[in-house]
């Protein structure tokens, strides 16, 4: 038997700590390749890079006065409305669907390659910090 065992959804703590650290390492090598691509290619695909590493938080407002209206909100928790909308923009897959897709085909436009790496950097920071997909009661889910 291994001395890593899976214990289950998260696994064991080694794991989670190997887990966590690849995400780290991914997102500081897609941190990089964002800021050189930016430095070669200039301010549109500066912003590009920005806009696309903050938006997948902006869906936290979907919702937000809604809670703050009804008195629902609780620390931590999104409004159940925004969580699909919120998941959506957390998926890894859909970003790298960007960037292969930017590398085999013809288009040749930086902008979009660097909001592929920004959306994606923000996706792996947020998994090296512990965060996941939200619960459809918008609860996190920890990595």
């Amino acid at each position: 038997m291994s001395t890593i065992a899976h214990t289950g959804i998260g696994g064991s703590a080694v794991v989670r700590r190997i887990r966590r650290g690849a995400w780290i390492a991914l997102t500081l090598f897609l941190a990089a390749f964002a800021v050189f691509e930016s430095v070669k290619y200039g301010f549109v695909t500066s912003a590009a890079a920005l806009l696309f590493f903050v938006l997948p938080d902006l869906t936290m407002f979907i919702g937000a006065t809604d809670a703050a209206r009804d008195g629902t909100h609780q620390p931590g928790r999104l409004q159940p409305r925004a969580v699909p909308f919120y998941n959506a923009l957390h998926r890894a897959w859909v970003p790298l669907i960007v960037l292969v897709a930017y590398t085999v085909t013809p288009v040749v436009w930086p902008p979009l390659f660097t909001a592929g790496l920004g959306w994606l950097t923000h996706i792996a920071m947020d998994r090296a910090a512990g965060y996941g997909l939200r619960t459809p009661e918008g609860f996190r889910k920890h990595v």
